[in-house]
């Protein structure tokens, strides 16, 4: 819809039309004005179509003032021609005429202005307009919910009469029940003289039970006395649980100074076996594995990460042009646990090396499944009888 401000541009303007063309424009503005002001989009809109019936009549206006000027052109050809000897008249004519031409354009130009701005106006009024639309559709739409909210209500009011009858129902049934409730407030008061009567024999049994507690005093002293006793055997059994303590204490240390005697002779069997496998090795691993010893084996230890690790079985080996590092272990006896100790060993100690690690196990017996895990580990195993002595 036009701002004020626009409406009274566009009527300075159409006051600047031509009179033989202002007249029917100004009054299809004069009533555009009152209804864009006072009527509804409808009306608007009706109205916009006269102002549209009042622009084809100016473009028609406009065609005509085309003619007329060509006209007026071919009258000032002939006139100038008819008075070339008058310069003086020539020049004011011709004046004349470029002030009537420049006062046309600038005229022509606030017209088709007027016009872009009309068809502005249009286009907003068609906007309004589509919004009054989808007001409607709105409007239309809450109704229908408003509709469909009156439906749930008069459902709510017929779910109420129908739970009015139903508590007119539950209050017909509380009044017989309060009927059985006096019923059985009768059968209460007599079952009271019933109990009443129980009461006096139980004060009856109260007397020979207060007999009986006399008896159980006597008993409970009887028993106070034996747990007196008690507690002199329990103390006696803690001064040889003490006994027994120490004696289990000495028994520990005995054990422990023993495994260590068993611990040494373990040791002293392994090294046994490790100083006959160092001097029976070379040979086996050139028969067997094709592998000579470049270097006299050892037992000795080696410094990984500032700690001492003690190997059993130490050298290097050439099979060919490559060189390996040998690591090996002597034990009376192979688990699956000491494997796993040795292969742990085996990769600390390999960081050490740039060459691969020749993992070495002797003992005097090999449990089958000991022979696969340590196949699987990748470990050579040596019985004791391939020593020599």
């Amino acid at each position: 819809m036009f701002k004020l401000k626009h409406i009274r541009k566009l009527e300075e303007i159409i006051r600047e039309l031509p009179e033989n063309i202002r007249g029917p424009i100004y009054e299809a503005f004069i009533s555009f004005k009152e209804d864009v002001l006072l009527k509804e989009t409808r009306e608007i809109k009706d109205q916009i179509s006269k102002v549209w019936e009042a622009i084809k009549e100016l473009t028609e206006a406009q065609r005509r003032t085309a003619q007329e000027i060509e006209k007026i052109w071919n009258a000032i050809k002939e006139f100038t021609e008819a008075q070339k000897r008058t310069e003086e008249a020539q020049r004011r004519t011709e004046e004349e005429l470029a002030s009537f031409r420049k006062t046309t354009e600038e005229n022509f130009n606030k017209v088709w202005t007027a016009i872009r701005e009309l068809a502005e106006a249009q286009k907003r009024t068609e906007e309004k307009v589509q919004e009054l639309a989808e007001a409607q559709k709105k409007t239309e739409q809450t109704l229908n919910e408003l509709r469909e909210e009156q439906k749930k209500t008069e459902q709510k009011f017929r779910e109420l009469a129908e739970a009015q009858k139903r508590t007119e129902q539950r209050v017909e049934e509380l009044a017989q029940a309060q009927k059985e409730t006096e019923q059985k407030i009768k059968e209460l008061a007599e079952a009271q003289k019933k109990t009443e009567q129980r009461i006096n024999e139980l004060v009856e049994a109260q007397k020979r039970t207060e007999q009986e507690i006399e008896k159980i005093w006597g008993a409970i002293k009887e028993l106070t006395e034996a747990q007196r006793r008690t507690e002199q055997r329990v103390n006696e059994l803690a001064e040889a649980q003490k006994k027994t303590e120490e004696s289990l204490k000495k028994l520990i240390e005995d054990h422990r100074k023993t495994r260590e005697k068993l611990e040494g002779l373990s040791d002293s069997f392994g090294y046994l076996l490790e100083d006959r496998a160092m001097k029976s090795l070379p040979k086996i691993l050139k028969e067997n594995y094709n592998f000579d010893v470049v270097e006299k084996l050892r037992r000795d230890y080696i410094i990984i990460n500032g700690e001492h690790v003690e190997v059993n079985i130490f050298g290097k080996v050439k099979r060919g042009d490559e060189e390996f590092i040998l690591l090996g272990e002597a034990k009376s006896k192979v688990s699956k646990k000491s494997i796993d100790d040795f292969v742990k060993k085996c990769d600390k100690i390999s960081k050490n090396f740039s060459k691969e690690v020749i993992k070495i196990l002797v003992s005097y017996i090999f449990s089958p499944y000991i022979k696969d895990y340590a196949n699987q580990k990748g470990i050579i195993l040596i019985h004791s009888y391939e020593l020599e002595l």
